[in-house]
């Protein structure tokens, strides 16, 4: 499939296409029959958490009546009854002192009232008896004096309080009170003040209408919106529906003519964020899936079918009451796939989406959005089988994985019955046990059965299948091994450089070291044109020509890679051994070749391998392992020194020749490749490199 990037868009579409429809009836509420004034048939409850706004306004129109009117002291009307008791004592007293100054024949009392009342206001006249003013005109002007004082006194200590006018009568009777305790005053002048006092004293607040409004709205602002929350109980089974239950389930969306969108956005937000996880860390896994569109769709595919699978299984586990059939979906065996095809930390990454999703799937209570209990378990174990098989190089590794995520399995069941307090009596236990094992056993035979036909349909050079390829039983490498025994040896420590500088950048390890087993098969057709495979004195390139030497050297790569074809090997090991040499050049018979015909022009194009350059990292550095090895066993004293001095002096030779032009091999990758590989080389060859005293 060609790498344009728009496929992996395409890719990546459908699959968030398929996951949002897969999921879709596990979120979206659902909808029923339910009439007004008839019995429910079932309990019903939110599958979500709305604001029931009008029950919200209500209690706010509850609690804004609830803050009475507000009212505010005015002292203003304070210095005006003050002021109205000093006048009527005033124009009395004018009158008092009129009568005094008067010569002739002194007014009688009845004429004197007239004159008061002629000075005073209608309303002040209205409150005012005759008996009062009779006395106050008559009396002393010690106990005139006093009256005043006692009035004034009186109206401004209860005038300064607020007086309601519901208190009225209360407060002119406390004032009616403190002026029978003047005892100065005689009963008949304590009389006539009261009434002064009485007429003088009047409610005196106002309607407050900021701090009223300010109240109310603190009330209203005080109240929370009312909940239907998620779970809640709207309607029991067999109670009657009300209006206000309808309205309920109007808004939780579960009625026939509700529309809520709300799910919807919500599931595509949710899957896009599953598949930006899934895109972020597939691109940051440094594997073929990151760059190979096929490797690509195969994984899509296994992420589908264990979507299906786990779809399937959490149908059978709401359709049919058989106990713990819902724990019996194999959903390891994507992990265990995904391991063994691309990398464990893919299939780790996997395990955590497929648990997510699973959660979703295996919801079926409208009032929650998540089983998280089965999502536990599907993870447990996809990730012991991740464990298991990554930790095994043997041939029954899957079964193996196979058993332990069985025992993982088992474990997971008993501790979330345990933790649910649920109790089982030994045959429904044992149904969920049996689950478990299933859950185990079909992983296990899903794994080995899809594994091979992945493999051939898809091009993958499987974990499994490298192992296999590596294993010295192999046919091509029993060749390699009884017809090139040198060439062998070479291989088998080019493979150790290339595998420990290949985990050094986090590359492939385990393809470096196959890779190197077979990158020199080629030369199982000339062997003894070959050095490693040569005799003491016994070089057959002494007897020929420099352009036949190059022609047989340079043939091997390719011959090697045609006989791999033969035997149907996978695509990277055929590159392998189709790019290790790349377009360098054969110097040896490149300057054999002008020294032994110094008149004819030799062009340097002729003794270069034809290609292409190493289109990998891993085949970059099979290419260095390859000439690094050859010239460390050339040495005679090798010392740490100069084993560091010969891998720089090869990687920049390499490096300024545009070797690694087509790799995209770092300066730093490089240096890497170089601690790495003569830290393996100091180890390999230990006994034959010499190390200088510690006085040198």
């Amino acid at each position: 499939m060609k790498q344009q990037p728009y496929i992996r868009t395409v890719i990546y579409t459908i699959l968030g296409l398929i996951m949002y429809g897969m999921m879709l009836d596990n979120i979206i509420p659902e909808q029923l029959e339910v009439n007004l004034s008839e019995p429910a048939e079932q309990d019903i409850r939110a599958p979500m958490t709305v604001e029931n706004r009008v029950a919200t306004e209500q209690r706010r129109t509850e609690a804004v009546g609830a803050v009475e009117s507000q009212m505010k002291h005015n002292r203003q009307y304070e210095e005006d009854r003050v002021q109205q008791v000093n006048d009527i004592f005033t124009v009395i007293r004018l009158e008092r002192e009129q009568e005094a100054d008067e010569e002739e024949e002194a007014p009688s009392i009845s004429d004197q009232i007239e004159n008061v009342r002629s000075d005073l206001s209608s309303s002040t006249n209205a409150d005012l008896s005759d008996e009062a003013l009779e006395v106050l005109l008559a009396t002393s002007d010690y106990q005139f004096q006093a009256a005043q004082e006692a009035a004034v006194n009186t109206v401004h200590e209860t005038m300064s309080e607020p007086i309601k006018v519901g208190d009225l009568q209360e407060a002119k009777q406390n004032a009616e009170n403190q002026i029978a305790e003047v005892t100065s005053l005689s009963p008949d002048v304590r009389e006539a003040i009261s009434n002064v006092v009485d007429l003088a004293i009047v409610f005196n607040v106002t309607y407050d209408a900021e701090t009223t409004q300010r109240l109310r709205q603190e009330a209203a602002d005080s109240i929370d919106p009312v909940l239907i929350r998620e779970g809640e109980l709207i309607v029991k089974a067999g109670d009657l529906v009300t209006y206000e239950m309808y309205e309920q389930l109007r808004l939780v969306g579960l009625l026939d003519e509700a529309t809520v969108v709300f799910p919807y956005i919500g599931l595509a937000l949710f899957v896009f964020i599953l598949i930006g996880m899934l895109v972020y860390f597939l691109n940051d896994s440094h594997t073929t899936v990151a760059t190979n569109n096929s490797h690509l769709l195969m994984f899509s595919i296994v992420f589908v079918v264990i979507l299906v699978l786990m779809k399937l299984y959490s149908y059978l586990e709401s359709l049919i009451s058989l106990p713990g059939i819902g724990f019996a979906v194999p959903a390891a065996a994507g992990a265990m796939l995904l391991t063994l095809l691309l990398h464990p930390k893919i299939a780790i990454v996997t395990s955590f989406l497929f648990a997510i999703i699973g959660s979703v799937f295996y919801n079926h209570d409208s009032s929650s959005t998540f089983a998280f209990m089965y999502g536990f378990y599907i993870l447990v174990g996809s990730l012991t089988g991740i464990y298991f098989l990554k930790q095994s190089n043997k041939a029954t590794r899957i079964l193996k994985a196979g058993f332990f995520v069985l025992c993982a399995n088992s474990l997971t069941v008993l501790s979330i019955l345990l933790m649910k307090s649920i109790y089982l009596n030994w045959v429904e236990l044992s149904f969920y046990f049996l689950a478990a094992f299933l859950a185990a056993f079909v992983a296990s035979v899903l794994t080995i059965g899809l594994l091979p036909f992945i493999e051939t349909g898809f091009g993958i050079l499987s974990t499994a299948r490298l192992i296999e390829l590596s294993s010295p039983n192999h046919p091509l490498l029993r060749k390699i091994l009884t017809e090139a025994p040198g060439t062998y040896h070479h291989s088998v420590v080019v493979g150790n450089l290339a595998e420990a500088a290949c985990e050094t950048l986090g590359e492939n390890g385990l393809l470096a070291r196959v890779g190197a087993y077979y990158h020199d098969l080629g030369k199982t057709r000339r062997p003894r044109f070959f050095i490693e495979n040569q005799l003491k004195g016994d070089n057959p390139h002494d007897k020929i020509s420099p352009q036949l030497s190059k022609t047989i050297i340079i043939s091997h790569p390719y011959d090697g890679a045609d006989l791999l074809r033969q035997h149907k090997m996978p695509r990277e090991i055929i590159d392998i051994a189709e790019q290790h040499h790349g377009t360098s050049l054969l110097k040896f018979f490149y300057y054999k070749a002008k020294q032994d015909d110094e008149k004819q022009h030799v062009p340097e194009s002729q003794f270069r391998y034809p290609g292409p350059k190493p289109q990998t990292k891993v085949t970059s550095i099979i290419s260095i392992a390859d000439s690094v090895e050859a010239a460390v066993r050339s040495m005679q004293k090798p010392t740490p020194d100069k084993v560091e001095q010969l891998v720089d002096k090869i990687i920049k030779d390499k490096l300024e020749d545009g070797q690694f032009d087509e790799s995209d091999l770092t300066l730093k990758e490089l240096n890497q490749i170089k601690l790495s590989m003569c830290e393996t080389l100091n180890g390999t060859f230990h006994q034959r490199i010499e190390y200088p005293d510690d006085d040198d």
